[in-house]
């Protein structure tokens, strides 16, 4: 698709002018296999998919890290979104109790300096992921396509008795179509730190060289449905999770041992 600079005619400091840097990479297979829940299916790849953004979430600036990983869902080809990291607290909540969507609360500096790239996630304290480089010229880029995501919605029962549920995991479906206005190609490199928070080092390492681009498009579509129940006792070893995110963890928290004996004294 022929692509023009000068034909992405927006206000300065208009936020949906912002581009979407776009890096992913390759990591082990096991990895991601043992975060997909029963019923989310590895696919025949196993990438990781890092988004950097800034846009209006309903009107006001939401910026973010989202990471997703290559999943199959009845048959479709998509992406298993772990965590959105982001800075806009309301945004956490209603995600979370509406559609499910895995955002927990963090900070991110994300900017463009005339050719070169910034951007670093930071969440309790924890740099856990950086991106820096620059832009080396045009890609080629469709003249439209679709994109699909999985989240999960439940709700543990008011009297936290474990295995029951007040509302049993569902598979929330998110089917997306685009219309490209600007790829841009970036040469950089990705650092991942280890942190308790955000384990993504540890849990999705590199395993090949990453790639990026930063990418200005057009939404044409964005539809959220409620797709199938999963197996409430198959899911029970994936319900416990950092915040909101899909992250293994305790409590809300990092995974460790619990002493539970404290609610009993």
């Amino acid at each position: 698709m022929a692509q023009d600079p000068t034909e992405l005619h927006n206000n300065p400091g208009d936020i949906r002018s912002w581009p979407i840097l776009k890096v992913d990479y390759p990591t082990d297979p096991t990895k991601v296999a043992a975060l997909l829940p029963p019923g989310i299916e590895p696919s025949d790849t196993t990438n990781v998919h890092l988004s950097f953004y800034n846009v209006p979430v309903p009107d006001e600036p939401e910026s973010g890290l989202k990471i997703t990983v290559d999943a199959d869902y009845d048959g479709t080809k998509g992406e298993f979104a772990l965590c959105y990291a982001i800075d806009q607290e309301a945004a956490v909540w209603m995600s979370a109790n509406s559609t499910g969507q895995p955002k927990v609360l963090a900070t991110l500096d994300y900017y463009r300096l005339i050719d070169k790239i910034r951007a670093r996630c930071t969440h309790q304290g924890y740099t856990f992921a950086e991106y820096s480089g620059k832009i080396t010229g045009l890609m080629d880029a469709p003249e439209g396509y679709e994109g699909h995501e999985w989240w999960i919605k439940s709700s543990r029962s008011a009297s936290m008795t474990p295995g029951e549920w007040d509302f049993p995991p569902h598979v929330v479906t998110v089917h997306d179509k685009f219309a490209p206005k600007l790829w841009q190609k970036v040469e950089g490199e990705l650092i991942l730190r280890e942190s308790p928070w955000d384990p993504i080092a540890d849990l999705l390492p590199v395993k090949g060289e990453p790639s990026a681009r930063l990418v200005n498009e057009q939404l044409l579509a964005h539809d959220i449905a409620l797709a199938k129940p999963l197996d409430p006792q198959a899911f029970e070893p994936f319900a416990s999770t950092i915040s909101s995110s899909r992250w293994p963890g305790v409590m809300g928290g990092p995974t460790r041992e619990v002493d539970y004996s404290a609610y009993l004294t």
